[in-house]
């Protein structure tokens, strides 16, 4: 019994995998699949594209297409600076003289 567990959860890894790659592939995104890639549920997804929050398209008025490239750069919006970037925004601050 152990050993079909462990050959289930594999099979699941590789799917999953599979999965991974394909969608990194695929330019247009179902809605399905935008929340695979970024780790969203759909119901929230359908919240952001509510808001027009995320760029989303909707070719006939009724289903959800995402842009993989414009999710990527939506995905990387509002980057957090390092502390070591901080310091050094700081330490070039205090050298031209600032206060």
């Amino acid at each position: 019994m152990q050993q079909q567990i462990y050959t289930l959860q594999h099979l699941i890894d590789k799917i999953e995998i599979l999965t991974q790659a394909v969608l990194a592939n695929k330019n247009t995104l179902t809605l399905d699949e935008c929340a695979a890639y970024t780790d969203l549920s759909t119901s929230h997804l359908y919240k952001l594209t509510s808001s027009g929050t995320i760029p989303h398209y909707k070719p006939n008025g009724k289903k959800l297409y995402f842009d993989r490239s414009e999710i990527d750069a939506w995905l990387r919006q509002n980057r957090v600076s390092t502390r070591a970037e901080i310091e050094q925004q700081a330490a070039d601050h205090m050298a031209i003289g600032g206060r």
